[in-house]
């Protein structure tokens, strides 16, 4: 090889390096642009927007509370740690300048990028970015900022200070006037001594009233939802009423019925604001009638309207909850009617398992070697205690749970055992038969309003409308398949099916056991 040669070979090789960086530099910027092609990027100022330069801009608030909740940010290698000025041991993780947090929703990846203040390029701006494929954005931008805005209203509503209002209207008062305090009552649905199926119920229910407001928008209903605890003194009512406030994050209208003022509850009602309960105790003794010279009619009208007139339609989302202290009997059918009270839930006599859950929250027991004792006086007694009385022999004994127990042994001994329950006279028909109810081990039952009126409309003798019952269909296929047997049998010497047994549903059953 000549030296020219070995030197054109050199220069070849350098020649060949270069093509392939050249090669490389052009695929990183293919990659890069394919990957900018690819997705779609949207600002999030902090200002501006249609309110003003100098105006915040909501969705910047609340998409930052949003993404400040994402679990990914707990997982991520960098963010910012705040503390809650209103609350000890509160922490909070925020989305630092530059860092990025990656979310899913509908089966498309999300991420959101705070890209802070920048002044090259940002024009010193507080913004964030979200980025989304571009095949995705038409499919999911909208829906997911609907979903980023509904959920931040939720966080910011259960962030809030909860207030209790109390009405204050008095002897010439020119109106009904509310007063307010913070409402720190801590039960919460966790804590209260309740059957876990009943608990999961009422929550189920309580879940389904929050999310529905489409629905009741579509069937034209006000969004509402009525509750009747009744039972006992001491069983929890009052307790429970808080602890649906706690759970549903809404403020709490409690209306003192034996105050002044109260003679137009409607007024009342007109001055109170969505997302309340509004609670209503004794309202069993309050219809009775007071000794002020107003009739039981009159308080039983005028109950009527504040429960379902037009005036409880002026706002929505809205929980209204009756108590009272005795039983249904004594009270108006209209009062008790689906619609003006929709779920019925009894509060009994506290028994053994509720003893044992209101033992593991006051003296943190989960067992202990004196509760076969305990269970055996719940026994004897017949559930007479009721959770208020053995919560204060707990609080008074907490620093000795044996001395706690061998207290309520010994209350349970000093109590009259329950009455012997009435025996049921027969009923004429299935048609007066009570709806079926889920009977509770600690806290009584819950009976819906509504399935008292859909049975009975299901059991009527006219239930469809068209001169049939509820029976009818099956009872014509039964005669039917009868004389089918007779026909296909009359030689075999098989005995007919009688026609009038045919009729009440029964003897086709009868004869058709007997050929089998």
């Amino acid at each position: 090889m000549t030296p020219r040669e070995g030197g054109g070979g050199g220069g070849g090789g350098v020649v060949g390096l270069v093509a392939y960086a050249a090669l490389a530099v052009v695929a990183l910027r293919v990659v890069l642009s394919y990957k900018s092609v690819a997705h779609a990027y949207y600002e999030v100022p902090r200002f501006g927007g249609g309110g003003g330069e100098g105006v915040e801009n909501p969705l910047f608030r609340k998409a930052a509370a949003y993404v400040a909740a994402l679990p990914s940010l707990e997982d991520a290698d960098a963010a910012c740690v705040l503390s809650s000025a209103c609350k000890t041991n509160d922490f909070s993780l925020q989305l630092g300048p530059g860092h990025t947090a990656h979310d899913a929703f509908l089966g498309a990846r999300l991420a959101w990028t705070n890209a802070g203040p920048a002044g090259d390029g940002g024009g010193g701006r507080e913004r964030l970015v979200l980025r989304v494929r571009r095949h995705d954005r038409t499919r999911v931008l909208r829906p997911y900022l609907q979903h980023v805005e509904s959920v931040a209203d939720e966080m910011e509503l259960r962030r809030r200070e909860l207030r209790l209002y109390a009405n204050t209207g008095g002897d010439g008062a020119p109106s009904p006037k509310w007063t307010s305090a913070p409402f720190t009552h801590p039960a919460t649905l966790e804590t209260v001594a309740m059957d876990p199926e009943l608990k999961a119920r009422v929550r189920a229910d309580l879940e389904s009233f929050l999310k529905g407001r489409a629905y009741y928008h579509r069937l034209g209903r006000a969004w509402r939802r009525s509750y009747l605890l009744y039972g006992p003194s001491g069983t929890g009512k009052s307790t429970f009423a808080a602890a649906m406030a706690r759970f549903l994050g809404y403020d709490v209208y409690d209306i003192d019925m034996s105050r002044g003022g109260c003679d137009d509850l409607r007024a009342l009602l007109l001055e109170t604001t969505p997302r309340s309960l509004i609670l209503v105790e004794d309202l069993d003794r309050y219809l009775r009638g007071g000794g002020d010279g107003e009739t039981s009619a009159a308080r039983t009208s005028r109950m009527l309207s504040f429960m379902d007139g037009l005036s409880s339609c002026c706002g929505e989302e809205r929980v209204m909850v009756f108590t009272m202290s005795g039983d249904k009997d004594g009270v108006d059918p209209a009062i008790l009617r689906p619609g003006r009270l929709d779920v019925h839930i009894h509060f009994t006599m506290c028994d053994f398992e509720g003893f044992k859950t209101l033992a593991s929250n006051y003296l943190g027991l989960k067992d202990h070697k004196l509760y076969p004792q305990v269970e055996e006086g719940f026994h004897a007694a017949g559930a007479r205690l009721s959770p208020a009385e053995l919560g204060e022999i707990m609080l008074a004994n907490r620093g000795s749970p044996s001395r706690a127990l061998r207290t309520v042994i010994n209350a349970l001994q000093h109590v009259a055992p329950a009455p012997a329950p009435p025996q049921q006279q027969p009923r004429a028909s299935s048609a007066s038969r009570p709806p079926p109810r889920l009977t509770a081990r600690w806290s009584g039952h819950l009976d819906e309003a509504s399935a008292a009126d859909a049975s009975a409309a299901n059991q009527s003798p006219g239930g469809g409308g068209g001169g049939f019952g509820k029976d009818a269909p099956m009872r014509e296929f039964k005669k039917l398949y009868g004389l089918i047997k007779i026909r296909s049998r009359k030689d075999g010497g098989v005995v007919p099916v009688d026609d009038t047994a045919s009729a009440n549903g029964r003897g086709s059953d009868v004869s058709a056991d007997k050929d089998r």
